[in-house]
Formats: structure tokens, C-alpha cells, sequence
């Protein structure tokens, strides 16, 4: 995935991720988007392994799945989580592991000021009103938009379920109204891609999984107050840096089952199921 042009004097990373994770997919697309500005080297860092469940906490005969992590990961980053990433100095071609970047929402920006692109190449935009408002919508679409759909997935109970699915159609409707304050059809002005956009793609993209492991009534609907979102989801999935980083939908499903069947013991899940939402994992808590 990563660029075939010349990668003189334009910056390098060893890319830690995993293609599974909705996280890491943010920093892939802006990774995409700046294809010719900045160079890395794909690592896939975590993954899964089967332990057995001797003692039936899952309720569901299932083993329980937990994530592997690569050393690299491990050192680099304090969390161990995807995405991150390492740069690699341009004289000695050594990953510093000392300068890591983490965190999706940072990763996407650090991405973009690190491609020294401009105008309306910029994920993050020139104008400091516009950059203020996409730092405040990055924020709410991940909390509102992307966070409620595990609670859909881990949750066992209906109506917690509907709960979660109820605050995320209203995060999309929040998103909606926001986007019909400019030209449309993305977050920006005049078509420029931007942070807000890919802090909500991979999920975007990911929402199928919802109607599959829940049922019908987990769509997101086709009614007046989302087709800002829909003509949004129509422009962004049809771009090319977006189609290339888009998981294979039937490999994604087996992944995600892990969820869906309560067997995953990821940070992410452990947080959901103990009550709080996934943007709120704790390091001690959550830990597996």
C-alpha cells in the first residue's frame, strides 16, 4: 500500500497496525491521501490467538480471543495500541522509536503537517476557524458516531443494544445538521477531504456489521434528516485513496464475530462491557 514515487527527502515510518482495526484505518487514509508526500513500511503488529474458556464466562461455549502484540508495539508505544508510528531518520534509515506517534485522531494530523502539503491537499484546513471546528467535530464523531457501535456489538442485552444504537443515529444526525452548513457534501468547504471525514470513515464503512449480527433494524435509515450523511458516505467511499484501504467486507465479518458472540478481550470490548464507552479504555482496567 505504501507509494511507488521517488521517496527523496520526504519522511518514512514503519507503520504499526493491523488491518482489521477501525483506529488504525484513520491513519492508513490520511497515510493514502498523502501517498506521494510521505513513505511507510506496513507492519502488522496485532492480531489474535484462542485461549480456552475452562470456565464458560463467555456463556456461549466459545474460546476466548486475545490480542498478540509485536514487541516493536510494545516498546514504542506506552498503551501498545494501533496506530502508530515510528520514523525512520532519513541518513542512518533507523527507526527512532524515542519519537513515535500515537493516538488515531493525532496520527491523522501529525500525518498531514508532516507532508507539508497544501491548500486543499490539507486534511487539517489553513483557515483557523475551520481548523478549530474540524478539532470540535473530530471529537464529537468519535465520541457520537463511532464509540456506540461496539456498544451495539458487546452489549448483550436488547435494549442495551437499542440504546447504543439510538445515541449513534444521533451522532449521525448531529453530523448531518453540521454538514449542511457548508457546499457539502464533505465536513470542509469546496470538497477538501479533510480529519473530521476520516475519523468517521472506518466506521462508516464498518456500520453493514450492525444490521448483519443485529438485524434490519440496525440500518442506518434512509430518511430526509440522514441523506447529508448518505450523499457524505456516497462522495467519500467512491475516492480513490479510500477504496484502496478498505478491508475485504466478508474477512471483516469473521473478524468482528469476536465481538458480536462476546469471545474478543480487547481493550475496547473489556470497556464496553464493564460500562463505559470504547473512546473511555483505561490502561489498568481494560487490560487483558
Amino acid at each position: 500500500m505504501a507509494a511507488s514515487t521517488s521517496k527523496a527527502a520526504i519522511p518514512k515510518f514503519r507503520y504499526l497496525s493491523a488491518w482489521f482495526c477501525p483506529y488504525a484505518h484513520r491513519a492508513t487514509l490520511a497515510l493514502e491521501h498523502h501517498k506521494n508526500k510521505v513513505d511507510y513500511e506496513w507492519v502488522e503488529a496485532l492480531g489474535w490467538y484462542q485461549q480456552e474458556d475452562k470456565d464458560q464466562v463467555t456463556g456461549n461455549s466459545h474460546e476466548w480471543y486475545y490480542h498478540w502484540k509485536a514487541d516493536e508495539l510494545k516498546r514504542a508505544n506506552p498503551s501498545a495500541l494501533v496506530p502508530t508510528l515510528i520514523p525512520i531518520n532519513s541518513s542512518t534509515n533507523v527507526p527512532d522509536e524515542s519519537k513515535a506517534v500515537y493516538e488515531s485522531l493525532v496520527t491523522i494530523d501529525y500525518i498531514d503537517a508532516v507532508s507539508k502539503a497544501t491548500g486543499k491537499d490539507r486534511l487539517v484546513s489553513d483557515d483557523p476557524y475551520q481548523a478549530a471546528r474540524q478539532r470540535i467535530w473530530a471529537d464529537k464523531v468519535n465520541r457520537e458516531c463511532c464509540s456506540p457501535y461496539y456498544g451495539v456489538l458487546v452489549r448483550k442485552e436488547e435494549s442495551e443494544r437499542r440504546t447504543h444504537f439510538d445515541a449513534l443515529l444521533n451522532g449521525l444526525r448531529n453530523f448531518s445538521k453540521e454538514l449542511s452548513k457548508t457546499t457539502g457534501p464533505l465536513f470542509l468547504p469546496n470538497e477538501q477531504l479533510s480529519s473530521v471525514d476520516l475519523a468517521l470513515v472506518p466506521w462508516a464503512f464498518r456500520y453493514y456489521v450492525l444490521a448483519h449480527h443485529r438485524g434490519p433494524s440496525y440500518t442506518i435509515p434512509l430518511s430526509t434528516e440522514f441523506e447529508p450523511y448518505h450523499a457524505w458516505y456516497h462522495h467519500v467511499m467512491n475516492l480513490e485513496s479510500v477504496k484502496r484501504t478498505l478491508p475485504d467486507k466478508d474477512q471483516y465479518l469473521e473478524h468482528i464475530q469476536k465481538y458480536a458472540d462476546g469471545s474478543a478481550r480487547s481493550k475496547v470490548a473489556n470497556a464496553v462491557r464493564r460500562g463505559v464507552s470504547a473512546h473511555e479504555i483505561d490502561d489498568e482496567k481494560d487490560e487483558y
